[in-house]
């Protein structure tokens, strides 16, 4: 067998391999976007409409609804903040691990925000009781497939709130009655995004 015929079996068997490996986001409908140039929402009304997030591992995960996060750059990267309080269930997952998940629902789903912000995963499992499918990325960060985007981040920095640095009234009337505690800050970079 000549060389160049050797060298095109091998191109065609890894051509092959590579139409055929496709990702479990693929498989579950969604396609792989850059949040740098291709992400449409208004970051300032992003967060208000309430999104999902996710942590853990194929072992135990747990999920709830955020009202508060950013997305922009930070440290030369492309960044997300999350915020999660002290009390919540999430906050465990979130302390032990490297990535999360920001997820956002079409109107249908709007019962998985709500179940998911009133409902602690302290008391059974959120997701099942939704019938929502969980799968996971290449990092093993949960993510349920009934989204319409999600985005993967890497924690690089996390700290709770210090009230001795609160310089308006704003945080003080916050945390002044606020039974899940003080908030701790995760900032992480955005490793994937996909959306259907």
């Amino acid at each position: 067998m000549k060389y160049s015929t050797v060298i095109k079996a091998v191109m065609a068997s890894v051509m092959l391999f590579a139409a055929m490996s496709v990702s479990a986001q693929e498989e579950n409908g969604f396609k792989k976007f850059n949040v740098r140039e291709d992400f449409a929402e208004n970051g300032f009304q992003w967060f208000h409409d309430a999104e999902l997030l996710a942590a853990g591992d194929r072992e135990k995960s747990n999920a709830m609804t955020i009202g508060w996060g950013g997305i922009g750059t930070l440290w030369g990267r492309t960044a997300l903040t999350v915020y999660v309080a002290e009390k919540r269930y999430t906050k465990e997952f979130m302390d032990r691990s490297e990535y999360f998940t920001v997820m956002a629902f079409d109107v249908a789903h709007s019962n998985v925000l709500n179940y998911m912000g009133r409902q602690s995963g302290r008391d059974g499992d959120k997701a099942k009781a939704l019938g929502l499918h969980t799968a996971y990325t290449e990092n093993g960060t949960p993510y349920y497939t009934e989204a319409e985007m999600v985005i993967e981040c890497r924690i690089m920095y996390a700290a709770p709130f210090d009230p001795q640095y609160f310089k308006s009234d704003a945080p003080k009337n916050m945390y002044r009655n606020f039974p899940a505690g003080v908030h701790t800050m995760y900032i992480g970079e955005v490793v994937n995004a996909w959306r259907k």
